[in-house]
C-alpha cells in the first residue's frame, strides 16, 4: 500500500503509486518517473486519473515510459525547430525503438550546424521545465486553430481522422502540437539529448509526395546515459556487420546485381555452408526429414494456401499475374505450400504421425528499396525452414520440441542472452483484411498457445497484430548491437491451411481426420544469423564456425615444406587450414592473421622444424608455446566438438 499526499487530502492505491494532476502534484512525483498505467492504458502524466483506477507508474526503464520519454523528446525538437525557423511545416514526430525522429518540411537544409543549434535550443526549452498541458478541441476548432498556425500536414492530418476521433493536442509554453500522447508532465525531466543525423523521408513513405527532412535523435533523463548510450553506440559502430562483414570478406554487394541480393564470399559462404550442415544434421537426430521443394509455383498453388491474397506485392511473380489465359509463376516467398505435397504424395496414417519435414530452403521476398540492410534483409536469403504435421493431441509436446531444439541452437551460437519471446496473436479488426478463418478458430488456436507457453514456462510479451495470416506465432526476437530487435526464429501453429489443402490422415478408429501444422525455423535466416554473428564477436567467430580455423605461418622458405606436412596433417583431421608462405616477415604474417580474426596460428622456425613441433598462438589466450602436432589436434579438435564459444 502506498500513499500520496495531496493539498485537499491523503489518498491511498494497491499500485505502486498514483498520480493525479500533476500540475498540483509534480512536487510530490520523482522525475525518474515519466507516464502512468492506469488499467493497463498508459496515460501522461498530466491526465487526472480516476481516483479507484488501478495504477502504476512508468519510468524509462520500462519499454512504455522509455515511448513516452521519446516522444515528449520529439515535441521538444519540433519546439526548437518552430522557435529558430518559425517558417517550417510540422509533419510527423514518433517515438521509434532506438530514439525519437521528427519529419519537416523547411527550405533550410538541417545541416550538422543547425542540428547542434537545434540541440542547443532545445537544451533552453528543458531547462525552461515547461509544463506539458493536453487539451481536446472539435473537429471545426481544431482545423482552425491549424489553419491559424499555417500547419498544412497537421490540417490534412485531422481531416483523415475518423468522424468519432478525439481530436488531442499538446501544450508547452508557446508551442502547441496535434498529438494523440501521451506525455510526461513537462520539458524539465528530458536532461540529456542528442540529434543524431538529419535524412531524407517522402511525407507519408510516398515516393510521389514531398520530400522532408526527417532528424533523428535520443534521450535521457540524466547526462551519464546519454553518455553511455553514445560510448555504446561508437562500440556498435565498430562491430556492424555491414563494416567490418565487408572488410573481413564475408560478403560483398554489386550494383549491377541489386540491392538485397548480396554476394557471399568463400568465408561466408563456409560459415553458412557450417552451421547449414549442423542444422540438417541436428534436426536428422531429432526425426526430421529431408525434402528439396521447387523455387517457383505457379499462383495456383500460392492461391490454394492463401499467399497469393495476402503476399503478392511481396512476390516475384514471373509473367502476367492478371492474364488468366496463360501460365504465371512466383517465386517463392515461403516452403510451407511445396512441403505439404510431401504429406499429400500418398495416404497417411495417424501412425505416421508426427510427420516432421525440414529443408534448407532459398525464398525471395520484394522488400522495399529503403529496407535493405547488408545481410540482415535481403531479397533472396536460405532458411532453416520446417514443418510438422501431426494429430492435435501432438501438439503441446511437438511444439515443445520445437522451442527446446530453437533455444539449444540459439544458445549454442551464443545469440540466446539477447533473445526475448514475443506471442504474436491477431487483430480482430482486421478479421477477413490481414487474417482468415473465423474468430472462433482464432480464440481456438490462440488460448491452446497461451496454454502450451504457460505451461512451458514461456516468459513472453503479447504482440497484436503480430501474427501469421492463417495462425498465432511464438517470435524469438533478437536485439542486435545497435538495440534494435528483429525476428530471427518463429513457432507457428496452423489450424487453417491444412484443411484449405485437403490434408487428411486415417485415425485410430478409421475416420479422416484433419491434422494440425507448425511453422518453424531452427536458426532463421542464415544470412540475418550471419550478421548478428558477425556482431556478437565482432568478427572473431568461435572456432567450430570459423571459415579459417588455423593459419601456418613458416618464419622462412626453408621451414614452408614442413609447414605444408603439418597442414595435411591437420586437414587430415577435418580441420580448416591455410599456409601463408608469401615472402613476408613473420611479423607481417602474425599481424595479417590476426587483423582477419583467424583462431590458431602455428609458427614454423628452425626449432619446430627440428623438434617435429608448432609454436601455438590463441587468438584468445596469446601465445602457448611450442606443442607437438598431436598435442595440438587434441586440443583443437575437443574445443571443436563441444562447440565452446
Amino acid at each position: 500500500m502506498f500513499k500520496v499526499v495531496f493539498p485537499e487530502k491523503v489518498m491511498e492505491f494497491e499500485a505502486p503509486l498514483s498520480v493525479f494532476d500533476a500540475a498540483r502534484a509534480a512536487e510530490l512525483v520523482s522525475r525518474a518517473h515519466v507516464a502512468a498505467e492506469v488499467n493497463g492504458t498508459v496515460v501522461g502524466m498530466t491526465q487526472v486519473l480516476d481516483a479507484d483506477a488501478e495504477v502504476k507508474l512508468l519510468t524509462c526503464e520500462s519499454a512504455a515510459g522509455k515511448h513516452v520519454f521519446n516522444h515528449s523528446a520529439a515535441h521538444v525538437l519540433a519546439q526548437a525547430v518552430k522557435r529558430l525557423y518559425p517558417a517550417t511545416k510540422l509533419t510527423i514526430g514518433p517515438a521509434i525503438e532506438s530514439g525519437f525522429y521528427y519529419d519537416f518540411d523547411s527550405e533550410i537544409p538541417f545541416t550538422a550546424e543547425v542540428l547542434a543549434a537545434l540541440e542547443g535550443e532545445m537544451k533552453k526549452i528543458v531547462k525552461e521545465n515547461l509544463l506539458i498541458e493536453r487539451f481536446e478541441l472539435p473537429r471545426d476548432e481544431a482545423l482552425a486553430l491549424m489553419s491559424e498556425k499555417e500547419e498544412p500536414y497537421k490540417v490534412q492530418l485531422i481531416n483523415e481522422l475518423p468522424e468519432d476521433a478525439v481530436i488531442s493536442f499538446y501544450r508547452q509554453g508557446e508551442f502547441v502540437d496535434l498529438c494523440a500522447g501521451p506525455h510526461i508532465f513537462s520539458t524539465g525531466a528530458v536532461k540529456a539529448v542528442k540529434l543524431t543525423q538529419c535524412t531524407g523521408a517522402y511525407w507519408k513513405g510516398d515516393q510521389n509526395n514531398k520530400m522532408l527532412q526527417r532528424v533523428y535523435g535520443v534521450a535521457f533523463p540524466t547526462k551519464d546515459e546519454l553518455k553511455a548510450h553514445l560510448e555504446a553506440l561508437e562500440e556498435a559502430k565498430k562491430r556492424d556487420h555491414n563494416k567490418i562483414g565487408r572488410e573481413l570478406e564475408y560478403f560483398t554487394t554489386v550494383d549491377s546485381i541489386g540491392q538485397g541480393l548480396p554476394i557471399l564470399l568463400p568465408k561466408g559462404a563456409r560459415t553458412i555452408q557450417i552451421l547449414q550442415r549442423w542444422i540438417e544434421d541436428e534436426e536428422q537426430k531429432r526425426g526430421y526429414l529431408l525434402t528439396k521443394t521447387p523455387l517457383m509455383a505457379k499462383r495456383d498453388l500460392y492461391r490454394i494456401s492463401g499467399h497469393w491474397d495476402h503476399y503478392r506485392d511481396g512476390m516475384f511473380i514471373l509473367g502476367d499475374a492478371d492474364d488468366e489465359t496463360k501460365e504465371c509463376f512466383a517465386l517463392r516467398p515461403m516452403t510451407c505450400p511445396f512441403q505439404y505435397q510431401v504429406f499429400l504424395n500418398k495416404k497417411r496414417s495417424y501412425r505416421e504421425l508426427p510427420m516432421r519435414l525440414g529443408e534448407t530452403s532459398t525464398l525471395f521476398r520484394n522488400e522495399e528499396s529503403g529496407e535493405m540492410h547488408g545481410l540482415i534483409r535481403v531479397r533472396q536469403f536460405t532458411i532453416s525452414e520446417g514443418h510438422l504435421v501431426l494429430r492435435p493431441e501432438q501438439l503441446e509436446e511437438e511444439f515443445h520440441g520445437c522451442l527446446e531444439l530453437a533455444k539449444y541452437v540459439l544458445d549454442t551460437v551464443g545469440m540466446l542472452e539477447n533473445c526475448s519471446f514475443r506471442f504474436s496473436q491477431w487483430d480482430p479488426a482486421r478479421a477477413g483484411i490481414k487474417y482468415e478463418g473465423t474468430a472462433e478458430q482464432w480464440e481456438h488456436a490462440q488460448s491452446v498457445m497461451k496454454d502450451i507457453l504457460d505451461k512451458l514456462g514461456v516468459k513472453y510479451e503479447v504482440g497484436i497484430d503480430e501474427a501469421a495470416f492463417y495462425g498465432p506465432k511464438l517470435d524469438i526476437q533478437y536485439k542486435n548491437v545497435f538495440g534494435k530487435e528483429d525476428t530471427i526464429v518463429t513457432i507457428q501453429i496452423d489450424m487453417l491451411l491444412a484443411e484449405k489443402f485437403g490434408m487428411e490422415y486415417v485415425d485410430s478408429d478409421g475416420q479422416m481426420k484433419t491434422p494440425y501444422i507448425i511453422h518453424r525455423t531452427s536458426l532463421g535466416c542464415y544470412e540475418r544469423t550471419l550478421a548478428y554473428l558477425i556482431e556478437r564477436y565482432a568478427g572473431a567467430l568461435p572456432t567450430w564456425m570459423s571459415p579459417e580455423q588455423v593459419r601456418i605461418l613458416p618464419i622462412g622458405d626453408e621451414h614452408i615444406d614442413y609447414a605444408y606436412e603439418v597442414k595435411k596433417q591437420l586437414a587430415a583431421k577435418g580441420l580448416r587450414v591455410e599456409v601463408d608462405d608469401r615472402n613476408e616477415t613473420i611479423g607481417k604474417k602474425i599481424r595479417n592473421t590476426q587483423l582477419e580474426k583467424v583462431p590458431y596460428m602455428l609458427v614454423i622456425g628452425d626449432n619446430e622444424m627440428n623438434a617435429d613441433t608448432v609454436a601455438v598462438r590463441s587468438r584468445r589466450d596469446g601465445d602457448k608455446g611450442a606443442q607437438s602436432v598431436d598435442a595440438f589436434l587434441a586440443d583443437i579438435l575437443v574445443e571443436i566438438a563441444e562447440k565452446r564459444r
